[in-house]
């Protein structure tokens, strides 16, 4: 060990210095524990010292029982995680992440934050560039149902003028969204004072895309019993066909109607990465606002998302507060004057991290093989008997069935048996399997070997 002096024990080192072994050890062993054996709730808590105790333990004994925790959880960095919008593991990201633990600074000024804010503004610029917000700014938030969150708090108080100081009033605003998209939504408009009875759900195409007509409709209608209608939800990638709202056509809606339009773009924003995919986002550019979290298809840890305004000053027109304890005039740095939060950890260096890693070019290939391993499962799908392709996908989300089976079922046999993590989902009224390809992990072995294995697996009737 160096003799330089360390604000951490001797002791503190040493388990350091344990815990990155058996870190690395795990890394390792994700080879051949590709699906861990889940247990049921009451068989982990009997299994398993959970309680909180009321002496110290010594450090070599939590790192032990840190691990003990490891074996009982699903390893979404396994190339059998297709079970979530996210999946894999990038060595850089996960540096940066580690790094961002260990240096522990709060976000909010650039006083704690030093150089680290100067990154956050920096990644910032450069997705809102990707998405055509030329002048446009951005604020990270702990994940895409918060910046969906904070557009509809922006666009509420941009379109009703006084209501941050004096709320909505008398007034009934009226909010939209695609029957398929993502739950956030009516909670959010719960939580923002909107109301949920005050959501529209528009009728969506059989690829799942809202339909503009419904959407004009549904306005007109509105309007006409007197209400205010003031946003409109379109998403870039629903959360179970991965399908893609026409943008350009609900753009000239918005602008003409004089509405706000928000794109969630959670899923699919990272498709502005490819130059094969890029097209799936036309008109993004004349949004007013823009979700898109990196830890989904870019393959950075959780948490890590973005809200992407247009117009420059409007997060702090609508987020900033005086505060002279903590505020002291650098505005541009200070980035807790255009944040739902105060303290916030440091969720852009594992961000930037993976951009050195990859550049634009590997992040794109990352996209490009994403739809590819999509593409690949519905053909092998189509080739198997058995096995029933529900839709052609959309993007990286494949939907199909297996003939006789329960969906569920199929699921929870794939799990059990320790050849895959897959969810199921609805599909026009049935049950379907929702295989997600945006694992960064994922090989074209491994949609092979799932796709056999969800033909053959015994499901226990």
């Amino acid at each position: 060990m160096s003799d330089t002096p360390s604000i951490a024990s001797e002791p503190e080192l040493q388990a350091w210095s344990t815990f990155f072994d058996r870190a690395s050890a795990m890394m390792s062993g994700e080879v051949q524990d590709l699906v861990r054996t889940q247990r049921s709730p009451k068989a982990l808590r009997d299994h398993l010292q959970l309680g909180l105790p009321r002496t110290p333990r010594p450090l070599p004994q939590v790192v032990d029982a840190l691990f003990e925790l490891v074996e009982q959880t699903p390893s979404t960095a396994s190339p059998r995680f297709f079970n979530q919008l996210f999946g894999g593991r990038t060595a850089a990201a996960s540096m940066g992440e580690m790094l961002a633990v260990l240096l522990n600074n709060s976000m909010y000024t650039f006083k704690a934050a030093g150089v680290q804010a100067i990154i956050e503004r920096t990644l910032s610029q450069r997705m809102c560039a990707l998405a055509g917000f030329t002048e446009g700014e951005g604020s990270f938030t702990p994940g895409g149902s918060l910046s969906n969150l904070l557009s509809v708090i922006l666009a509420r108080g941009e379109q009703f003028e006084g209501s941050r100081e004096h709320g909505l009033g008398a007034v009934r605003p009226i909010l939209y969204t695609s029957e398929l998209g993502h739950y956030s939504i009516p909670k959010n408009a719960g939580l923002a004072g909107i109301g949920r009875s005050n959501v529209r759900y528009v009728a969506t195409d059989a690829r799942g895309r809202m339909l503009p007509g419904d959407l004009e409709r549904q306005i007109i209608a509105d309007r006409a019993l007197g209400h205010t209608p003031f946003f409109i939800n379109a998403t870039a990638g629903t959360t179970v066909l991965g399908a893609f709202d026409p943008l350009v056509e609900l753009s000239h809606i918005a602008r003409e109607a004089g509405i706000w339009l928000h794109v969630d773009g959670a899923l699919g924003g990272s498709m502005l990465l490819s130059e094969r995919t890029r097209p799936l986002l036309a008109g993004l550019e004349h949004a007013d606002s823009f979700t898109w979290d990196a830890h989904k298809m870019m393959g950075v840890p959780l948490t890590c998302s973005v809200l992407l305004v247009r117009q420059p000053g409007i997060l702090g027109r609508h987020l900033s507060e005086k505060a002279d304890y903590l505020f002291h005039g650098d505005d541009m740095h200070d980035r807790g004057q255009t944040s739902l939060q105060c303290g916030r950890r440091n969720d852009a260096l594992k961000l930037w991290a993976a951009w050195q890693a990859l550049g634009d070019t590997g992040l794109g290939k990352r996209i490009d093989d994403a739809v590819g391993s999509a593409t690949r499962a519905a053909q092998r799908i189509e080739q198997t008997p058995g096995l029933v392709l529900v839709k052609p996908p959309e993007s990286v989300n494949v939907v199909f069935q297996r003939d006789g089976v329960d969906s569920k079922a199929l699921c929870k046999a794939l799990q059990t048996q320790a050849l895959a993590v897959v969810g199921s989902a609805t599909v026009d009224g049935s049950t379907v399997v929702r295989l997600s390809c945006v694992n960064s992990n994922i090989e074209s072995t491994d949609i092979d070997d799932f796709v056999h294995a969800a033909a053959t697996v015994v499901v226990p009737v």
